[in-house]
């Protein structure tokens, strides 16, 4: 029990140190993913990342680029938590002895078993959180799901309970946040190792400095957006589709349409903010996780 509650407390305090450095650029990433395609002749709300920022900062000042951190600070210590407890456990099942180093690919395999279970409290909250941070760029293209003001992340939660069918609704989304999750964190996790490994020059990574740290983090980082990014564009055009006049009509018809109407490059909208943030949220994970697991142990 005693292993658990490390990775529980080092999870928790990696995923705050997270969302702090990371947010911003998450709040474009998904300004960029939810606005419509523009009618023939017309341009996009937003030219790009450095547009929506500046478009953001206009309207909204500072504040505008942490909207929606209520729902994922909230929670941060249970997916956080969840996904390094998980890991942790899913190490102790692998490990041929104790203390042993596990291989490159048992790391990959928990985390795998981490992404299945945290998405299952990764969904609500990226469902509230994309709800929030998408609503400026859905009022430009006249959905009339903004006919909902949403006035935080208790808001959200509430109107969906109320009118999206209950608790299911808050659950919208969930097979692309799987198809996000597990190879995704499967891909972050063995990235990391692999890296730990090549630098220690071997599978005693023990005595790795904070630079190698923060290298293997953030690199580990951007191979999760790299190997899932389309996944995530149609988990967040799903979450913030409208209830009553939705315009997809589950993920498979949301990648059809998007495929169709934007090509491949519709697949990755938001795809600069989302490297931009994984290489520094990501190295600030897993070095505040490693430094708090290393003063608890």
């Amino acid at each position: 029990m005693g292993d658990v509650a490390e990775d529980l407390i080092s999870g928790t305090v990696g995923g705050a140190s997270q969302l702090i450095v990371g947010h911003p650029f998450d709040t474009i990433k998904v300004k960029l993913q939810s606005q419509s395609a523009p009618l023939p002749g017309q341009p996009p709300k937003y030219a790009g990342a450095m547009d929506a920022v500046r478009q953001t900062l206009a309207a909204e000042g500072p504040r505008g680029l942490y909207k929606g951190m209520g729902a994922p600070l909230a929670t941060v210590a249970g997916l956080n938590a969840v996904l390094f407890m998980v890991r942790g456990q899913m190490e102790a099942l692998l490990r041929s002895e104790s203390g042993a180093s596990l291989t490159v690919n048992q790391q990959i395999v928990a985390g795998a078993g981490a992404g299945v279970a945290v998405s299952f409290l990764a969904c609500p909250t990226e469902l509230i959180k994309c709800r929030l941070q998408a609503q400026s760029a859905l009022a430009h293209s006249g959905s009339a799901s903004v006919a909902v003001k949403y006035g935080g992340p208790m808001d959200v939660a509430r109107h969906v309970l109320r009118s999206e069918g209950g608790v299911r609704g808050l659950f919208k989304g969930l097979v692309p946040t799987l198809a996000r999750e597990v190879p995704g964190n499967a891909a972050m996790f063995g990235v990391y190792e692999a890296l730990k490994q090549y630098m220690a020059e071997g599978p005693d990574t023990s005595k790795l400095g904070r630079g190698s740290l923060i290298v293997a983090g953030g690199l580990a980082g951007a191979s999760f957006w790299i190997f899932v990014y389309p996944v995530d564009v149609i988990k967040s055009v799903v979450q913030v589709d409208d209830y009553r006049n939705p315009k997809y009509t589950g993920s498979m018809n949301a990648f059809n349409r998007i495929l169709a109407s934007e090509g491949v490059k519709g697949l990755f909208k938001g795809f600069g903010p989302a490297m931009a943030r994984s290489m520094p949220a990501n190295a600030a994970c897993f070095l505040a996780f490693e430094v708090a697991r290393s003063a608890l142990g």
